[in-house]
């Protein structure tokens, strides 16, 4: 597994470096749409209303509106810039084995089977999307679909919207499988789960860790288990994407709970990680892609060189963001339902999570 990695990495980075090209050969290549999130940041850039609200880019903020940069991290920083033995020599290809096993450790728990029986490959990525995107780009060269069945992976109904340029743009057909429920305005669990069971075996399903995106609405521990139950009858294989680890509830564990349950009972599975928002490093884009089998290869295990003697006061930070957000849902539930006495049924915005709803 891990060889298989380093292949496909090795291959992004050194194809076609001998080419001759010209710019008549990009003649035929169409232009990508503009991004719709960021086209809408640039136009609450250019607008001078004084009062106006960003709702474009999913970042955390504070009460001024900018985006708030964790103490831990301005620590690690510090740190860093002061440590006379920090060099920038080259990293391994597949990333710094430091920061990509704690990683593993963390979206796993140090005790999980998979990490003591050293089936974790890990590789540092792009944050979360270039996590998707490398992790995508493996399945489409190396998972073994059932005979006679086109490369599909489905995903929930919503979903992030950039799933679907990436698993695309490596030749997987993406197809949606029912999630939300607009008249309870929660998860439609009982079609959920009859899709799972109809769904031609050995089939991929990209699932949200916590947090789902966009709608806050996640399943029970009690509903993750009977998709687990099902996810092994029918030997489907599980893309998690796993964006808000401890940014959703303020727990690191918990919000991890449906990923490690999977990984115990045996699940084959890969999981794309991402620090943009429960570190806060949006612009860094720091994130990891780990492939776990239910047996195979050995792999190493190694902390992250920024966070070093650091993750408790982390954990705080992050807490503080999840607080801080629950606290926001539960002061617009209260002005909704007792100050201005609005119409209808709103403790959907209590028993969502996260950043969207």
């Amino acid at each position: 597994m891990a060889d298989r990695l380093k292949q496909l990495t090795n291959h992004l980075q050194d194809n076609n470096s001998n080419m001759s090209v010209t710019a008549e050969t990009w003649e035929s290549v169409p232009l990508a749409p503009p991004d719709a999130i960021y086209k809408l940041t640039y136009a609450y850039k250019d607008d001078t209303y004084p009062q106006k609200v960003n709702l474009g880019v999913g970042a955390y903020r504070d009460d001024n509106n900018k985006p708030w940069i964790l103490p831990v991290v301005k620590k690690a920083t510090e740190r860093l810039l002061q440590d006379p033995n920090l060099d920038h020599e080259y990293l391994p290809i597949t990333g710094l084995p430091e920061f990509t096993s704690a990683g593993a450790r963390l979206v796993l728990g140090p005790d999980s089977p998979a990490l003591l029986e050293g089936r974790v490959s890990s590789v540092q990525t792009i944050s979360g999307t270039g996590a998707n995107h490398l992790g995508a780009l493996f399945l489409s060269r190396f998972y073994q679909w059932e005979e006679g069945v086109q490369k599909v992976a489905y995903v929930s109904d919503p979903t992030w919207v950039n799933h679907f340029q990436i698993f695309r743009g490596v030749g997987i057909e993406l197809k949606t499988y029912p999630y939300y429920d607009p008249a309870t305005i929660g998860l439609a669990f009982e079609k959920y789960l009859a899709f799972l069971k109809a769904a031609p075996r050995r089939s991929v399903f990209v699932m949200h860790a916590c947090a789902h995106n966009p709608t806050g609405v996640d399943p029970t521990r009690e509903q993750w288990t009977q998709i687990a139950d099902v996810v092994l009858e029918r030997a489907h294989y599980v893309f998690f994407d796993c964006a808000y680890q401890g940014f959703a509830s303020g727990d690191l564990d918990n919000d991890a709970w449906a990923v490690r349950e999977f990984v115990k009972r045996g699940a084959p599975l890969l999981i794309c990680q991402s620090f943009a928002k429960n570190a806060g490093l949006y612009g860094e884009r720091v994130g990891a892609l780990h492939i776990i089998p239910p047996d195979g290869e050995r792999a190493q295990s190694a902390g992250a060189r920024s966070a070093s003697g650091l993750f408790e006061e982390w954990k705080v930070d992050i807490k503080t963001m999840a607080e801080r957000i629950i606290a926001m849902r539960k002061e617009l539930h209260r002005l909704l339902t007792e100050e201005l006495k609005t119409p209808g049924n709103w403790d959907h915005i209590v028993n969502q999570i996260g950043m969207f709803r």
